[in-house]
């Protein structure tokens, strides 16, 4: 998120977090002459999320501080020591691991003490927001106890998809480009109604 118009109209839908870019390769990267007053429209209980690749700790440190963040997202080859320092800073962690045809779970045994979260990403040429979807059911193999999001071409037409989608860890999606009119910039209303439907769903399981 970039844009104050948009970021105060999706901040009145009070999602769980709300992301920024710091990595200039990136097509959304937030950009060094981002408003920081816009973060004041975001309500205290939406979790801001910085998402970095390959950063150094001092800069990473450096958008803790300035964003007020409270989770960074690591789509690099972050080690775990890189993890456990950054914890120090007393933000969430969620690590990035992408997923192709096939997947080596034990590479994730590393960093089962030292992130709050994986995100399972679809493998691809850009470091996110490819907009494809991978292959869900390799996820089965996934028995370790630290959650996960979903992430990976997730858009209105993945409904029925999710609601088949039934892992006991995963707590959270990671929507994108499948929500976007234009890198960045967000269908406001798609994600509305996206929303809902899944408030529903999460009830329709709460009554079985």
């Amino acid at each position: 998120m970039r844009d104050a118009s948009n970021i105060e109209e999706l901040a009145r839908l009070q999602l769980d977090y709300i992301g920024f870019i710091f990595y200039e390769k990136s097509k959304r990267y937030v950009g060094e002459d981002f408003d920081l007053n816009r973060l004041k429209t975001i309500p205290t209980a939406t979790k801001k999320v910085g998402v970095f690749v390959n950063a150094s700790l001092e800069y990473v440190q450096e958008k803790i501080s300035n964003y007020q963040l409270d989770v960074v997202q690591l789509h690099g080859e972050e080690s775990p020591d890189f993890c456990k320092e950054l914890s120090k800073q007393k933000v969430q962690i969620i690590k990035v691991f992408p997923v192709g045809n096939h997947f080596d779970f034990s590479q994730l045994l590393p960093y089962g003490e030292c992130v709050d979260f994986f995100l399972f990403d679809t493998k691809g040429k850009e470091r996110g927001g490819n907009g494809i979807t991978f292959n869900w059911e390799i996820l089965e193999e996934y028995k370790m106890e630290t959650p996960f999001f979903l992430s990976g071409g997730i858009g209105p037409e993945s409904l029925e998809k999710i609601k088949q989608f039934d892992h006991q860890k995963c707590v959270a999606l990671d929507v994108n480009s499948g929500f976007e009119s234009a890198p960045g910039i967000k269908k406001i209303q798609a994600i509305k109604t996206f929303q809902l439907a899944l408030r529903s769903r999460l009830e329709e399981k709460q009554n079985r």
